[in-house]
């Protein structure tokens, strides 16, 4: 196989120091910083819309085999790593479900952050 090489096209800005592992679970809020370049395509994203937003687990711990079995937190059960959320995988990626408050300009107002202050954005998706 060969390499893929992504860049970002924004960071997640939030005072929040800590947030919950899962979105679902979350009331946090923030902003989704989107390079200027990018900010026509966000044109029909709306305030009280939800919006899937793929991005970089920028402090995960480095992948090895180890954590291919982990236990969630949340269910104490020893599970494989591609049946949970963990947020250390083989490539980093993860994907969250955010409400849009706010749209101005190329930053986008989020309430359901699980993700941390200059988390790397990687795209965004309508939730529908």
């Amino acid at each position: 196989m060969s390499s893929i090489t992504l860049d970002p096209i924004g960071y997640v800005a939030t005072e929040a120091r800590s947030v919950p592992r899962f979105y679902s679970i979350s009331d946090v809020r923030g902003e989704l910083v989107i390079d200027k370049r990018y900010e026509e395509g966000l044109s029909d994203i709306k305030t009280g819309s939800s919006i899937i937003v793929v991005f970089y687990f920028h402090q995960s711990p480095p992948f090895s085999r180890e954590h291919l079995r982990v236990t969630p937190p949340s269910r104490g059960v020893l599970r494989g790593v591609f049946s949970t959320r963990s947020p250390v995988r083989p490539n980093q990626l993860g994907i969250s479900t955010l409400k849009v408050t706010e749209v101005r300009g190329n930053r986008i107002g989020v309430s359901g952050l699980d993700m941390l202050d200059g988390t790397p954005i990687l795209d965004i998706k309508p939730e529908k």
